[in-house]
């Protein structure tokens, strides 16, 4: 079970942290500039140990290819602040930088700045689901189905599909095409296309240097990897048992923000190396503060400490849940579905 989720005595309503949170929404542009250079160095370092290991023994590229993934999941990371407009003051610093990062990140960043700026808009309003987020039925919705459909949920579900196969296709395929946001507007497709293309050239190039096979060998595990771990952090991050979901009528954007995202605790080198996106809470609450701020507002407000936090160990027991059940307000597994429950008088704030 979650830890409480607001202090005991005197809590602080969600609506209310906002406004306290605004204060640490300016980027330092040479803290920015020393995180891009650090991450984007490390991640050439390692992607060329990688390639140089072939020569020695396919396992050593492999295990090189672990830290070359981590920091390739800290370049999405940067590039995700600067869809946020909080890596660097400017609005274009942010975009160019945004749209190198794609390149790497095989992420084509105006379509998906778009869908993000959405999952943001309405992330928990179950009258709302459908983009930037991970499919979830209410248990409702999932008994209602026919056979056929129920099945094809529960295989979408799976782990295996959903951190194994699901992300491969989602950064190697997906992102191609703006696929689930606006057809009509021509700026998600240039930005698909051109990415793609900008992708496809670079790939021409690092093949027509290196040979085709080594270069598979080397940043096709990274990507899997990488994608792998993205993904990962992104599902527990708000597919947690109290997690926050609503009708619109009901839904209420600070209350799902702050009890609908998770606080994943993550070690002191996962935390840096994920660029505090365990953080989610704040994050969701004011999108337009640094990572490299999220420490520091923990340690000015302790109580968000407590919000909705997840340890490694729970974070494992995640994987089961798949239905939101409206009658207890938290996500079940599809076992639990089939269970009674117990009747359940209003629901607490938090």
């Amino acid at each position: 079970m979650l830890q409480a989720a607001q202090p005991e005595s005197n809590p602080t309503p969600a609506r209310d942290w906002r406004k306290a949170l605004a204060r640490y929404r300016q980027p330092n542009h040479l803290r920015s500039a020393v995180e891009l250079i650090i991450t984007d160095v490390s991640f050439v370092a390692l992607w060329a140990a990688a390639w140089w290991a072939l020569s020695i023994s396919y396992w050593l590229t492999l295990a090189i290819s672990v830290p070359a993934a981590t920091f390739l999941v800290r370049i999405f990371m940067i590039q995700h602040d600067c869809g946020h407009g909080a890596f660097f003051r400017r609005k274009a610093f942010n975009d160019w930088v945004g749209r190198a990062l794609g390149l790497l990140t095989l992420t084509p960043y105006h379509a998906w700045r778009h869908s993000h700026a959405i999952h943001h808009a309405t992330s928990g309003n179950l009258d709302k689901r459908g983009i930037g987020d991970i499919d979830t039925l209410t248990v409702r919705e999932y008994l209602a189905l026919p056979r056929l459909r129920r099945i094809a949920y529960r295989l979408y579900r799976d782990p295996v599909v959903l951190f194994g196969l699901g992300p491969a296709y989602n950064f190697l395929v997906r992102n191609r095409l703006p696929v689930g946001i606006s057809h009509s507007d021509r700026r998600f497709w240039i930005s698909a296309m051109g990415t793609s293309a900008a992708i496809a050239l670079v790939v021409g190039i690092m093949i027509y240097s290196l040979g085709g096979g080594p270069f598979l060998l080397v940043q096709l595990p990274i990507t899997l990897l990488a994608s792998l771990i993205g993904v990962w952090l992104f599902y527990v991050q708000h597919q947690f048992e109290d997690t926050f979901w609503a009708e619109d009528h009901a839904w209420q954007f600070d209350d799902a923000a702050l009890y609908g995202s998770s606080y994943y605790d993550l070690p002191g080198v996962l935390s840096w190396i994920t660029a505090n996106i365990g953080v989610h809470h704040v994050h969701h609450l004011s999108s337009r503060i640094p990572y490299y701020r999220l420490p520091q507002v923990l340690r000015d407000f302790p109580e968000l400490t407590k919000v909705r936090r997840l340890t490694i160990m729970q974070s494992l027991k995640c994987m089961r849940l798949c239905l939101w059940d409206e009658d207890q307000w938290k996500l079940v597994s599809f076992a639990e579905a089939r269970a009674p429950k117990a009747p359940q008088q209003g629901r607490p704030p938090g």
